[in-house]
This record gives structure tokens, C-alpha cells and sequence, in this order.
């Protein structure tokens, strides 16, 4: 299905790395999930939780969005992905909040609630069952392992678990969220759904 057009319009106005086809698989197979507590991990500047909290919106669930807000290795200065817009003046440090916050109020406050914390923060005390977990978070080794390990056993039967920037060949990008998938198809309690670009859907048994 296509996006919405305000959909659609609001995604493309936001700071962010979700391609335009892998979006759109993910605003699919979110409106395909059932309602209950949905859990990003990666913010950033909001563009792909435009999408969950437009699809949460129509099916009745609710998002939880993490992220420290500081920019994960590759937004550092020195990296591809550094935006020194988004760079604070007082700090001299990457603060992407206030843009996200703009994103949030403007379109999906209804459906979206944000934590401003390190994944390791909120592991300690994270035990709601979730619907669908969209891992797009740090893609260290350590950190992308950690988020899996952590967020990926409260995943309900049936549940969704999203790996986006998954990439088999080294030469296409980073192997983290790639050894993501692969722990999570050995575990045994996930089976692979389908393949959009760089993002891979699998459901929990």
C-alpha cells in the first residue's frame, strides 16, 4: 500500500536514512500488527516514527521511541553522517531532541511517547511485552547486540521484531545489524517474513 499523502509529505520533511520503499514496508507491515506497545530503538530525528505512529494510529497501539538523542558513532564528527546543524552551540555536542521534538508535536504526540536514555539505561527496567520492535539504533557490534539481547526476548509470540541497515556484504555497509538477524534466526525463535532493501522482517514463534 502507499503512504498517505500527509504521511508521505511529513517523512520526506524529516531529517533521517530510511529509504523511500523501505519506509513504506515498514508503515505495511506496522499496519499489519497488531495494537499493544510498539518499541523503536533509534530516533533520531523521527522519520521512521512518523511512520510507526501514523500506522499505530490506525490500529490502535502505541509507540515508544529510544534514543539518547547524542547521535550514534557514525553521526560523530569525522563520519559521513555528521550534520553539523545538528550540533549544539552550548554543548559542541549532537543533539538531534529539539528537532525530534518538533517532529512529535507536529504529527504523531497522539501515539508516540520518547525516552531520552541509553539503551543500557532503559534495559534495566524495560519488561512490557511489545507487539513490534524496530531495531535501528547504535550499529557498533557491542551496542546493536546488546539492543537484540535486551528487547528482543519481550517480543510476544507472533510479534514482529524489524532490523533495519541490514547488510550481508561487508562492502555495502556496516555488519552489526546483519549479525542482528543471524542471532536472531539461530536463536530459533525467530523465523525471517521478508527482505524490503535493508530492512528484514521476522516473527517470533
Amino acid at each position: 500500500m502507499a503512504l498517505p499523502a500527509d504521511v508521505k509529505v511529513a517523512v520526506a520533511a524529516t531529517k533521517g536514512f530510511m529509504p523511500d520503499d523501505e519506509g513504506a514496508a515498514l508503515y505495511d507491515v506496522a499496519r499489519s500488527t497488531l495494537p499493544g506497545t510498539w518499541l523503536e530503538i533509534g530516533t533520531y530525528c523521527g522519520k521512521s516514527t512518523i511512520l510507526l505512529g501514523s500506522a499505530a494510529r490506525e490500529v490502535g497501539a502505541q509507540v515508544v521511541t529510544v534514543d539518547h538523542h547524542h547521535g550514534s558513532e557514525e553521526n560523530q564528527p569525522g563520519w559521513e553522517w555528521h550534520d553539523t546543524s545538528m550540533v549544539d552551540a552550548r554543548t559542541d555536542r549532537l543533539d538531534t531532541l529539539p528537532t525530534f521534538r518538533q517532529t512529535l508535536d507536529d504529527h504523531v504526540s497522539d501515539t508516540v511517547s520518547a525516552v531520552i536514555a541509553t539503551t543500557a539505561q532503559v534495559a534495566q527496567w524495560w519488561c512490557t511485552p511489545v507487539q513490534l520492535l524496530f531495531l535501528d539504533g547504535n550499529h557498533t557490534e557491542e551496542t546493536a547486540q546488546h539492543d537484540y539481547r535486551a528487547f528482543a526476548p519481550h517480543v510476544v509470540p507472533g510479534g514482529v521484531l524489524l532490523v533495519h541497515d541490514v547488510f550481508p556484504d561487508p562492502a555495502d555497509g556496516g555488519q552489526a545489524p546483519w549479525h542482528v538477524v543471524q542471532a536472531a534466526l539461530d536463536s530459533g525463535r525467530f523465523t525471517e517474513e521478508a527482505v524490503h532493501g535493508s530492512l528484514r522482517v521476522l516473527r517470533a514463534r
